[in-house]
């Protein structure tokens, strides 16, 4: 089923109309604990349908936190989701849609991926994730990262209300909106782009580029809901080609410092781009198509050449005042972040690092203290 895109002031008011289309009798609401906050909650929880909760998740959902909300799910006769939150409570429902039927007794990864038919509907509180509109999703397990990929994972109906994200706070808001902008630019230069991904990738970018000051400063609903937009777009375009070296090279800063997976990743943007412009320039590696690619991603930023574009990125957040992680145990922490790097993501990028160019960049993404 292709997927339902609402936006506007006003759309929440089409939530029961939504779920009687999708034929949901039971509803698992998966959201955070502060959900009640939310201007969507009274709403929701006064719809005339038998709901059911689960919050048991954290910032980074855990394998063992998805199985709890699978039991749930079942022992409570679910047929139908509502996640409403940030790219883990939509993460995390996706999960409970995929793995619902499996066997509990075998890690859930482990087995075969299958459409369960459960309708899912998606409601964002943050503008960056774009999980709202990608086959991806994430959970922990055993302390460590895995990713999670099927075509049916991608929400059948998503709002976006730009009102929800009027209270988030400056930092969520500037971390959140950085990571769209870091994978639209990923998507488009990404060896499995394509005219669609770099239609979508060209239009959040602009997106972000005309309405961040306004998004982030001046708090413009308008500006939100052109960022939500972006976001989503965003969230379209890696949904066709995935992300490159920079989600790559952030998920180990994001787990060993502590910083959010949007500050981590730009400040890893910002030197993979500056590593890949170089070997560009000074002829290292010949190719010309990506030169043009990079110098249309700049215009599109808002940018004259690569060159200020990259300045510009870094200036930004600085601006921002998103800084660099900073290591205790300097040598060690770049031993472990060169290893880290998932090589599946490697191979989406343009250009081919080396192990001692990864090194190279960690060292100047990280600062010794």
């Amino acid at each position: 089923m292709a997927q339902t895109i609402y936006t506007g002031k006003n759309i929440c008011d089409k939530l029961p109309e939504i779920i009687e289309k999708a034929g949901i009798t039971k509803l698992m609401l998966v959201c955070g604990r502060s959900f009640d906050k939310q201007p969507i909650a009274r709403t929701v929880l006064n719809m005339d349908i038998p709901i059911v909760r689960f919050s048991g998740f954290g910032p980074n959902p855990l394998y063992d936190d998805v199985c709890v909300g699978i039991k749930q799910f079942n022992d409570e006769k679910c047929d139908g989701i509502l996640a409403i939150g940030g790219g883990s409570a939509i993460d995390t429902a996706k999960c409970i849609k995929l793995f619902f039927k499996m066997d509990p007794s075998i890690v859930y990864m482990e087995q075969e991926y299958k459409d369960t038919g459960i309708p899912l509907i998606a409601v964002p509180t943050t503008a960056g994730t774009g999980s709202e509109s990608t086959r991806h999703a994430v959970c922990y397990y055993e302390g460590k990262k895995q990713s999670i990929s099927h075509m049916s994972i991608v929400p059948d109906y998503v709002l976006l209300k730009p009102l929800l994200l009027k209270n988030l706070p400056l930092y969520q808001k500037k971390c959140t909106m950085l990571d769209a902008l870091c994978q639209a630019c990923e998507s488009w230069w990404n060896i499995n782009r394509t005219e669609e991904s770099i239609r979508y990738s060209r239009e959040a970018i602009s997106l972000i580029a005309e309405n961040a000051d306004r998004y982030l400063i001046d708090n413009d609903e308008d500006a939100a809901e052109k960022i939500l937009i972006a976001a989503n777009l965003a969230g379209q375009a890696i949904n066709i080609t995935a992300t490159t070296a920079a989600h790559a090279m952030s998920y180990k800063i994001t787990s060993m410092y502590g910083q959010p997976h949007g500050h981590a990743v730009a400040v890893c943007f910002a030197e993979v781009w500056r590593e890949m412009w170089e070997e560009l320039s000074s002829g290292k590696i010949e190719d010309e198509k990506l030169k043009v690619i990079f110098k249309d991603i700049a215009k599109q930023m808002g940018y004259e050449n690569v060159d200020d574009a990259i300045t510009g990125f870094s200036q930004t957040l600085e601006k921002y005042e998103l800084l660099n992680p900073v290591s205790e145990n300097y040598e060690e922490d770049i031993t472990i972040l060169s290893e880290s790097v998932n090589p599946v993501r490697l191979k989406n990028n343009p250009i081919q690092f080396e192990k001692d160019t990864i090194q190279k960049m960690y060292r100047n993404i990280v600062q010794n203290s």
